[in-house]
């Protein structure tokens, strides 16, 4: 597979797909606008190898791990699988979450002798030399955030990763990075029935050229189908309303896809980050990428389709 470079179109032989690579904030890294979330992967089942496969195929070249996930396992499973294309993809995980020794559940570590103790093991279990894109799998704003920050330096000095940013959706966590480190990016949770970030994150961290990754995009799978129930601080009506108006806005598209095109409309965003366990789920979220992305006047109906609502922690 030839590199891919920003703004190149892949093309793929049987599969008319057309997958666009968006510049991931003040990095080098060129990723493409769906990228595929592991975590739900079965790590004993064959089949997840191959969907990442696929996914390359369709163009996906972002993949998003944590070594939390399955204790580990799901690193080993996308190392597996992407050992023979390390060259053409970017491998993203996650550290800052320590399972216990009985594994009965982790404790939240930023120290920067567990980040560097972490990244090793990571990068055993993941079969490559450097991870491209290392993210804290949280954070508070009662950490050592001086402390973390300096874990992260000092591995992009030793040449084991690449570029790093932050997993969170906490403002007042969000801002103090943005002020004191280097990060290139932001994994948050962002999606039709979740506009929280559009109130205050999108443009601050567009200004500091900071690219936005985002996270339930599909919000549980309500954006894509699954029957209608209460999310977050919306009422099944809020729901109803907002998933009757996406219903009407994807005859060239499925519910997926528009859903998505929605958070890729505002420039902060580089790419969605979607979950997928099936090829049924995969096609359902790429198959229409042929299609023209969402017009101002579908984002705006969209918007309409309910309130933006803002943070209410972690101020």
């Amino acid at each position: 597979m030839p590199f891919i470079t920003f703004d190149t179109y892949f093309y793929v032989k049987f599969n008319p797909i057309r997958m666009k690579y968006r510049k991931l904030g003040n990095s080098e890294l060129n990723i493409s606008e769906i990228s595929f979330g592991c975590m739900s992967l079965d790590s004993q089942d064959q089949h997840s190898e191959r969907l990442i496969h696929k996914a390359i195929e369709y163009g996906v070249n972002f993949f998003d791990t944590a070594d939390l996930y399955d204790f580990g396992e799901n690193e080993i499973l996308l190392g597996n699988a992407l050992k023979s294309n390390r060259k053409d993809v970017i491998i993203g995980t996650k550290v800052g979450n320590q399972w216990r020794e009985d594994k009965s559940d982790w404790d939240w570590n930023p120290s920067k002798s567990y980040i560097l103790k972490s990244v090793d093991e990571s990068l055993g279990r993941l079969q490559t030399d450097y991870i491209d894109l290392y993210h804290l799998h949280g954070g508070t704003i009662d950490d050592p955030i001086d402390e973390t920050i300096d874990a992260f330096e000092t591995l992009k000095q030793q040449g084991k990763i690449r570029y790093y940013g932050i997993s969170s959706i906490r403002p007042n966590v969000i801002r103090e990075y943005i002020e004191r480190s280097n990060i290139s990016s932001v994994m948050m949770q962002y999606s039709l029935l979740d506009r929280r970030p559009e109130e205050e994150c999108l443009n601050l961290l567009k200004k500091n050229n900071i690219g936005v990754l985002t996270r339930g995009t599909l919000a549980k799978g309500l954006l894509a189908g699954k029957p209608a129930k209460a999310y977050l601080n919306h009422s099944l009506g809020d729901v109803e309303k907002t998933i009757k108006v996406l219903k009407e806005l994807s005859v060239k598209r499925s519910m997926c896809e528009t859903a998505i095109q929605y958070v890729l409309k505002d420039s902060a965003v580089s790419s969605a980050v979607i979950g997928i366990r099936t090829n049924k789920q995969l096609e359902e979220c790429l198959i229409k990428l042929k299609e023209e992305k969402l017009s101002n006047k579908e984002y705006t109906e969209l918007q309409k389709c309910n309130k933006a609502q803002i943070y209410q922690n972690h101020r």
